[in-house]
């Protein structure tokens, strides 16, 4: 489904600073980028019929009592039975119940910018039928209790920018109708599990942590439409599995991790990517040729790594570039259409890399010795040529493999 898309800019703000979550804390309602979820107004309002009212009032009171500190007084509300009249809480008619015998549960929480310092308590599963609960900005700490994993309904978890720590939090994995999963600004540390990517997400986000160890080769069997793994610890190669791609993917930011090995011919199946960033790694060997398949491509950036040899004319012919950055790189020349950048409107940074005649280069002695020049990128197996994903059918007969892996803890 094709719906609102997130503006380039946006995307960047949001990896370089804490950011606001798409739907503020003074209402329930909104949608996100790819159109995929979204929440409906709901209307505080109190029903004494309401059977799930002793379970919401017990998990909010519990909730409640375990913050600490309330500098804007959201939770001068949070008292009495109808759960629906305090701030910060969204109800709606209960689903699958006829309208002679509706009754009000509650849909969603948001608490954005609230700063509210405290943590979460496993009685928020009580929640029967929450569906959003959006903590962008607030100073919560701890864990993500297991208990998660219970709430059904949920679709959209926004925990971005507050104090969270500890390993990945394997119960939202398990949240069966979660699509929308925004880690960020936090310090949740360790490696991804594999399961992430196989999770029918519409967003990943998880820059701005300390995650660590190899990206899971299951990456690219995602069927998100963005995903950020940003200023994070990240080492390794970039998982070359490109059998498993989606070509639904539109923006991938992995800049400024400790990636090396080379930029994977793969790339060339991410045939609906929009930016690439790759930004601030140690990825080194030659650019693949496959980079030309990115059609729709407007943001490319590879700088600050160790990349060499030509810019392959190629990808200076992408018909959608709008900035193609590849600064501090080792880059010996690049061809007269890279030239012609300029005159197309398009941001062209290529300081600090080998180019003789150009000015900003790199000083001749450390053009002599090139980090990973030896570094041979022929180590993709292929039973057949690689090419562009669309000329290989990617779009309408390579469907996802899916995988299969135990039970989490």
């Amino acid at each position: 489904m094709q719906g609102l898309r997130l503006p380039l800019a946006v995307v960047f703000l949001q990896v370089f600073t804490p950011k606001s979550s798409a739907f503020v804390g003074t209402g329930g309602a909104g949608v996100w980028f790819n159109g995929r979820g979204g929440s409906t107004t709901q209307t505080p309002s109190s029903n004494p019929q309401d059977p799930n009212s002793n379970r919401e009032y017990t998990a909010l009171q519990a909730w409640r009592s375990a913050m600490t500190e309330d500098p804007y007084g959201i939770l001068a509300s949070w008292f009495g039975p109808d759960v629906c009249s305090y701030r910060g809480v969204f109800c709606s008619d209960a689903p699958g119940v006829p309208i002679f015998a509706s009754f009000r549960v509650v849909s969603g929480i948001d608490l954005n910018h609230a700063y509210l310092k405290g943590s979460l308590v496993k009685e928020l599963a009580l929640l029967d039928h929450l569906s959003f609960l959006h903590l962008n900005s607030n100073r919560f700490s701890g864990t993500v209790p297991d208990s998660f994993r219970e709430l059904h309904y949920l679709s959209e978890l926004d925990l971005s920018n507050n104090r969270f720590s500890g390993p990945f939090p394997t119960s939202t994995l398990l949240i069966p109708n979660l699509i929308y999963l925004d880690l960020r600004f936090n310090s949740f540390s360790g490696e991804v599990p594999d399961e992430l990517f196989v999770k029918d997400l519409d967003a990943i986000f998880l820059n701005n942590n300390q995650f660590g160890g190899q990206i899971p080769m299951t990456l690219w069997a995602s069927p998100a439409s963005v995903i950020t793994l940003a200023n994070n610890q990240f080492s390794g190669s970039i998982p070359f599995n490109f059998g498993y791609m989606s070509s639904r993917i539109r923006e991938v930011l992995f800049l400024n991790n400790k990636l090396t090995g080379c930029i994977p011919e793969g790339v060339g199946y991410l045939t609906d990517v929009e930016v690439l960033d790759l930004s601030f790694n140690s990825l080194a060997g030659h650019l693949p040729s496959t980079l030309s398949c990115l059609s729709e491509v407007e943001v490319l950036n590879i700088a600050h790594n160790q990349l060499s040899g030509e810019l392959p004319e190629l990808v200076c012919d992408l018909r959608s570039l709008a900035n193609l950055t590849v600064s501090y790189n080792f880059f010996s020349g690049f061809s007269l259409d890279c030239a012609r950048l300029f005159f197309r409107n398009v941001w062209f940074d290529f300081s600090g890399n080998c180019i003789p005649g150009s000015d900003m280069q790199r000083p001749p002695p450390e053009c002599m010795g090139i980090p990973g020049g030896g570094l041979s990128c022929l180590r993709i197996p292929s039973t057949r040529p690689l090419a562009c994903a669309g000329s290989m059918g990617q779009r309408d007969g390579m469907n996802r493999v899916p995988y299969t892996f135990p039970s989490l803890p």
